[in-house]
């Protein structure tokens, strides 16, 4: 293709016939010969006399250069002129598209997207095998997947980012044998780049494609001087920037919220903000997360786990006659354990149960009330961990002597020296180590830990399970049982000196925070955690999204304590039953580096120009320019005056009409959206947007129009500042990032159009990218919209709503994305299933929203002439997908229009035939 800077030409050939227009410049200007003069007498007479009508002997020099520029705009338009003409590369063999594919690259993925299916259509030109692979998820087993570009096309969809970076990449492409590689770089340094850089230059030519883009990540939460400290670091480029780190944790109802907002503020060029917040223990103890604003990646989101909550323990001792000393009390080690990662409560036990903390401490305290026994019962069946620890009052008591004691998780023997169920020994004990089936397991027992008297547990057959520290001599130290949700443990010595120095050594306060009675300050290390299995409880995907891990294997405590993240261990939260720990992508040291490359490497931008053919442009200016020629030649040769200007006024008005479009009047529109059925869409004020909403509804209407009796007429845009609501049963609201808020008035029409029995489908359009009300854009621009609109209670659509049967069976509800988060109004409280009855009886009211993100318009999109305007998914499931997408939408302006009609019992026999029951 011949190039004129940006344009292309697919016929440049025709550019010759350019040549041509100073010849017909000249020709055009020619003069004809002077006439020949003769004198003649009568002449005289009309001398003086005027001519009204002149007539030019030339051609005037503008209306040449009109027609010369009208001629050139035709041979122009027919040399083909396209605008950023999609050049294939030069390139022969095979060829390696690499994405990085990590978190850093989430935010603008669908523009890597893009880039690699311009890069596909490059390929096919040059009829090359190509493999598209993911260094955070390689095929470590396989061989480079080659595949026509053709058929990488459709596979596009199912490439996603990890949150993670590439590891031992390298290794798998060190032989592949020899193939071009295009890398697509997420803008990163990571360990093993240099290498993975020098792998791909052995095998062939590298072409690297990058954008400059500033990245931020969020480092973890931590606890110091009693205020919790976030700060954020960045790639060390760039102008000052402003963030906000908003901490979201559940509120007491159990509804995740934000609890508190702060900014950061970085500095040029500065590499780290940092910010404090001063919460009170309750609200602190309540986060679960911090999120950076506005960043959509898994390095904008840090999990919480027990090193930043603080517990709160109350302690509670029984009667001491050594007042005063300190260092014998039974509370002193406890305290001094406990004061820097714990917060403390006094009182009685009737207050301090009414705190509700995370673990009360029985120091050597023996007989309860059944008042506050019970009530300590109920408090660890909640989730409570009480921790007792023997004495000489204990000892002497008779508390689980005859029966296993609710708050005692073994019984006790009779006996003892002088304690009445104390034991001594001649020579102190030490301890054994630690099995494997113990939180302790992995402390390491100092020499000098010794045990003098102990009360004794009755052996029993539960006795060995219970047990969770032990002497030498095989004699239960501690042991725990489960009550509940919680959980009693037992230390079978004092909590001060006087039986054991245990609580003198490091080895003391190592124990509390195994069993969860203190937070840790640091993360364990690997040794520590050795031999344990954790489970996943939510993870992190690349987007900074959390999903449900708990049906996933566990990860070996020797993985989590490494903390590197990778398929075998994801970002989340873990825990057992005892402890939490989160695994975040940034960590507290982690530095973010640009990727530098070096200068023998291509580098070359991201963004992909789109090709624009101008030649229907260039021919309609060429019309409309020998129209204006034909105007401007009467014009020259006087001929608008008098009954030949007929014609001329006739062109002139059809020039001045015909682009413009005649204003609608109120009555026009009232008719037009009232004389047949019409969905209607919500304008956004973004063309594009507004084009697709447009295509969709109208492939909606036509679907309807083959199926059903609905017969809709064209959809129509609606402004919902200015024009009247209640003419549409149905409203399709596409949200973006950017659209206003409606004023005031417009909330005074959506609240009685709502009111009225319409129906407003809002469809954020993000479900590829985010979950309903996760903080996407267009999710928080539909927050902020839909905090003046009268929406009743939500829920997600159930198996048995009215939508999943008004016309067709369905169950899934998909668009151009296939999530199964689409709300609608909650049931009635009072709309209970019968036995036997498959579908609840619900009222004749229709759910006045149905909020979701999966791009329905787009799936129902289609041309002027019928073919589908955008692909869903890839083959045969994309276009069952496709179908789906379809009936959803039939069913939804069914349900719009008929109510619950199909909740209605009669229709059970049918519909139960349908199922197949």
């Amino acid at each position: 293709m011949f190039m004129i800077g940006p344009i292309g030409f697919a016929a440049p050939m025709l550019l010759l016939g350019l040549i041509a227009l100073p010849i017909l410049w000249i020709v055009l200007r020619a003069v004809p010969p002077a006439p020949v003069r003769r004198r003649f007498p009568g002449v005289v007479l009309l001398l003086g006399l005027s001519d009204d009508e002149s007539q030019s002997d030339r051609t005037p020099w503008w209306l040449l250069l009109l027609r010369l520029l009208a001629i050139a705009a035709v041979i122009v338009g027919f040399a083909g002129p396209v605008l950023n003409p999609q050049q294939a590369r030069d390139g022969r063999g095979d060829l390696v598209i690499a994405l990085d594919g990590t978190w850093a690259g989430a935010p603008d993925w669908q523009a890597k997207s893009d880039r690699v299916a311009a890069l596909l259509t490059e390929a096919s030109v040059n009829e090359r095998r190509v493999a598209v692979v993911t260094l955070t998820d390689l095929p470590l087993a396989e061989p480079l997947p080659f595949a026509p570009p053709s058929a990488w096309q459709d596979r596009l969809a199912n490439l996603q980012p990890q949150p993670w970076q590439p590891a031992d990449a390298a290794a798998y492409f060190a032989d592949q044998g020899g193939f071009e590689t295009y890398w697509i770089s997420d803008g990163l340094d990571y360990p093993g780049r240099d290498d993975l850089l020098s792998a791909f230059e052995a095998a062939g030519n590298v072409t690297v494609f990058q954008t400059p883009r500033q990245v931020t990540g969020l480092r973890p939460a931590r606890y110091e001087d009693g205020e919790v400290r976030v700060s954020a670091t960045r790639t060390p480029i760039g102008a000052p920037s402003d963030t906000t780190v908003t901490a979201i944790g559940l509120d007491p109802a159990g509804v995740e919220r934000a609890l508190a907002n702060v900014p950061l503020t970085f500095a040029a060029g500065q590499e780290v903000a940092e910010a404090t917040l001063d919460l009170p223990p309750e609200l602190r103890n309540r986060i679960t997360r911090f999120e950076l604003t506005g960043t959509r990646s898994a390095a904008a989101v840090s999990l919480g786990d027990d090193a930043l909550r603080r517990r709160e323990v109350a302690l509670i001792a029984g009667r001491d006659i050594r007042e005063g000393l300190d260092l014998l009390s039974q509370l002193f080690y406890l305290r001094e354990a406990l004061e820097p990662t714990a917060d403390l409560i006094d009182g009685d036990l009737a207050d301090v149960l009414l705190a509700n903390p995370d673990l009360i401490v029985l120091a050597d305290v023996a007989i309860l009330t059944d008042i506050e026994a019970q009530g300590i019962v109920d408090w660890v069946d909640q989730g409570g961990l009480l921790l007792r620890f023997a004495g000489p009052r204990l000892a002497a008591s008779d508390v689980g002597r005859s029966a296993e004691d609710p708050l005692l998780p073994v019984r006790l023997r009779d006996g003892g020296r002088s304690v009445g169920g104390a034991m001594s020994w001649g020579e102190p004990k030490a301890l054994a180590p630690f099995a494997t089936d113990t939180p302790f397991f992995g402390l390491t027992i100092p020499e000098d830990v010794t045990v003098t008297s102990q009360v004794m547990a009755q052996p029993d057959p539960t006795l060995a399970e219970r047990v969770i520290a032990q002497l030498a001599d095989g004699t239960p130290l501690v042991t725990r049982k489960f009550s509940g949700d919680g959980q009693i443990v037992l230390v079978h010595v004092t909590a001060n000196a006087e039986w054991s120095s245990l609580p003198l050594s490091g080895l003391f306060v190592q124990m509390l925070e195994r069993l969860a009675v203190s937070s840790r300050p640091a993360a364990p290390e690997a040794a520590e955690l050795a031999g344990t299995v954790w489970q996943p409880q939510e993870l992190l995907d690349a987007y900074g999204r959390l999903q449900d891990g708990r049906d996933l294997a566990g990860v070996a405590g020797e993985l989590l304590g490494a903390g590197v993240t990778g398929p075998q261990l994801r970002p989340g939260l873990y825990a057992t039953r005892d402890r939490q720990i989160a695994v975040n992508v940034i960590g507290p040291d982690t530095v973010l580096t640009p990727a530098g490359w070096p200068a023998r490497i291509a580098v070359e931008g991201m963004d992909v120009l789109r090709a624009t053919a101008l030649k229907g442009w260039l021919l309609g200016a060429a019309l409309a320019l020998l129209l204006v020629d034909i105007i401007a030649s009467l014009a020259v040769g006087g001929r608008l005056r008098g009954p030949r200007a007929d014609v001329a006024v006739a062109l002139m008005l059809a020039l001045a009409l015909a682009p413009k479009a005649q204003a609608q009047t109120p009555e026009d529109f009232a008719i037009q959206a009232t004389s047949e059925v019409v969905l209607a869409h919500v304008l956004t004020g973004d063309p594009q947007v507004d084009e697709v909403t447009a295509a969709g509804l109208l492939g909606l209407s036509q679907t309807l129009f083959r199926r059903t009796s609905i017969e809709p007429a064209a959809p129509m845009g609606v402004n919902i500042e200015t024009d009247e609501l209640a003419f549409f049963p149905f409203l399709y609201w596409p949200v973006t990032a950017d659209q206003p808020l409606p004023s005031r008035d417009a909330y005074g029409k959506l609240n009685r159009y709502l009111r009225s029995g319409g129906m407003i489908l809002f469809d954020t359009r993000d479900a590829d990218t985010a979950r309903f009300g996760s903080g996407s854009p267009e999710g928080a621009r539909l927050q902020a919209i839909a905090r003046s609109l009268d929406i009743p209670r939500l829920a997600p659509i159930p198996p048995d709503h009215v939508l999943t049967r008004t016309f067709y069976l369905l169950q899934d509800f998909p668009g151009r994305h296939a999530s199964r988060d689409v709300w609608v109004e909650a049931a009635p409280l009072d709309a209970v299933q019968i036995d036997g009855m498959p579908f609840r009886n619900l009222n004749d009211g229709v759910t006045p929203v149905v909020i979701g993100g999966n791009d329905w318009a787009r799936a129902w999109a289609v041309t002027a002439n019928g073919a589908p305007m955008f692909p869903v998914g890839r083959g045969a499931a994309g276009e069952r997908q496709r179908e789906i997408a379809l009936r959803f939408g039939v069913n939804l302006i069914m349900h719009v229009l008929t109510g619950n009609y199909k909740s209605d019992q009669v229709h059970v026999p049918d519909l139960l035939d349908r199922l197949g029951q």
